[in-house]
């Protein structure tokens, strides 16, 4: 990876940020909220805080992941409709990968339709 130019680099960037926001973050965020309330309850003078409650600080956020995941799953990406078309290199140029309507005109190998015969069907 040595030839990496800058939109290589942005691209790793925000899979990175993506991944924290979607998988690291939902399954620390109880244990931080947990953290923040001791000490809160530490500086408000608490005689005792309780002790760790690991186990249900997991749960909290295995759950806290599984709701993400499933709100992603319903609330993200393309309709099921939509044909994914790869990225392509034009003119030296790569052009990002597109999900485009189902049926929206001729495909990159001059057919329309599903299959690979053009007539809708998939054989």
């Amino acid at each position: 990876m040595c030839c990496e130019g800058p939109r290589e680099r942005a691209a790793e960037r925000d899979f990175s940020v993506r991944q924290l926001s979607e998988i690291v973050l939902p399954l620390i965020l109880p244990t931080l909220i947990y953290f923040a309330y001791v000490l809160y309850a530490r500086a408000t003078g608490a005689k005792e805080t309780p002790d760790m409650p690991w186990v249900w600080l997991g749960v909290a956020g295995g759950l806290l992941l599984g709701v993400t995941f499933l709100a992603l799953a319903l609330l993200g990406g393309a309709s099921p409709s939509e044909v994914y078309q790869p990225p392509k290199v034009v003119n030296g140029t790569v052009q990002p990968g597109e999900f485009k309507p189902a049926g929206s005109g001729p495909s990159e190998n001059g057919t329309s339709g599903n299959g690979p015969s053009g007539n809708g069907t998939s054989n």
